[in-house]
């Protein structure tokens, strides 16, 4: 009976910290917020909460650092840099759990195994970042044409820049480059100018073929120059370099294939070609 009443008062005293803990945490305002994934969204609490008690106690360089990376990475209106860190702590408390968790299965002594996976969890999302950033800037370059074309027809056609935007937006491929027009869309009813929220679109993405293009369109607009021919131009500019690209990583891909090849392919022809002389050797000898 006195064990039943001490496990009711621990389990008693644990819900009413937990709730005490949750009230304490301001409540994260997602209205003009990214939906969150699934599996974010059901670890959340744990992550605002190593945002709220922890993420606070951050230095500035690394929130602006952390900033900037994450509106490079598509994630600026996902989570706070804040967030971001509480992803970290979580990503790593899940790595270290799930060590020890298979460490038991195996009747293995953990060990610092535990402490090396922690590590490894806790950096998961920064690699996670650098990837997905990777990923977008070659997106950006690789469709930048084509919504180049679409931005050059359209004001051709008569249209200003915002209803070019609007066209490229509306009827061009769904992706990085999409988005990001968006925003400067976005940005412009908002009341801020079309070049500053192209510069914008130019600091958040950090390629060099947007900086280009903001800049001739900068320049196209204090000089009073067509921003027709100086899409036309920036059009066929990308796409001679989009090809040039192309034909580089097709040189590149014989001396990329030698690594497979001498590694894989060879030793396993070597084994079939040889596997039959060796067992005919053996039995005459």
């Amino acid at each position: 009976m006195a064990i039943s009443l001490s496990a009711a008062v621990a389990v008693f005293i644990g819900i009413y910290a937990v709730v005490e803990i949750k009230r304490s945490i301001p409540t994260d305002d997602r209205e003009y917020m990214d939906p969150l994934p699934l599996l974010m969204r059901l670890s959340w609490p744990i992550i605002n909460f190593f945002a709220h008690y922890i993420g606070e106690h951050l230095g500035v360089e690394y929130i602006e650092r952390t900033k900037l990376r994450l509106r490079q990475s598509g994630l600026g209106y996902l989570m706070t840099p804040q967030q971001f860190f509480g992803v970290k702590l979580c990503s790593a408390l899940v790595f270290a759990l799930g060590s020890l968790w298979a460490m038991s299965m195996l009747d293995a002594p953990a060990g610092l195994v535990p402490v090396g996976f922690a590590l490894f969890g806790f950096f998961f999302p920064e690699i996670n970042l650098t990837d997905r950033r990777k990923k977008i800037e070659k997106e950006i370059i690789r469709m930048l044409p084509v919504y180049l074309d679409f931005i050059t027809m359209a004001v051709e056609a008569g249209m200003n820049l915002n209803g070019a935007l609007m066209q490229a937006v509306d009827k061009g491929p769904a992706g990085a480059l999409n988005i990001e027009f968006s925003k400067v869309l976005r940005d412009i009813k908002a009341g801020v100018g079309k070049l500053e929220a192209l510069r914008n679109m130019s600091d958040r993405v950090q390629v060099r073929e947007v900086a280009n293009l903001v800049s001739a369109l900068a320049h196209a607009e204090k000089s009073g120059a067509s921003v027709g021919n100086t899409l036309r131009i920036q059009a066929d500019q990308r796409r001679v370099e989009r090809f040039q690209r192309a034909e580089k990583l097709a040189m590149q891909a014989p001396v990329k294939l030698v690594g497979p090849l001498v590694l894989f392919i060879f030793p396993t022809t070597f084994i079939i070609l040889f596997f039959p002389i060796v067992t005919q050797l053996m039995d005459i000898l």
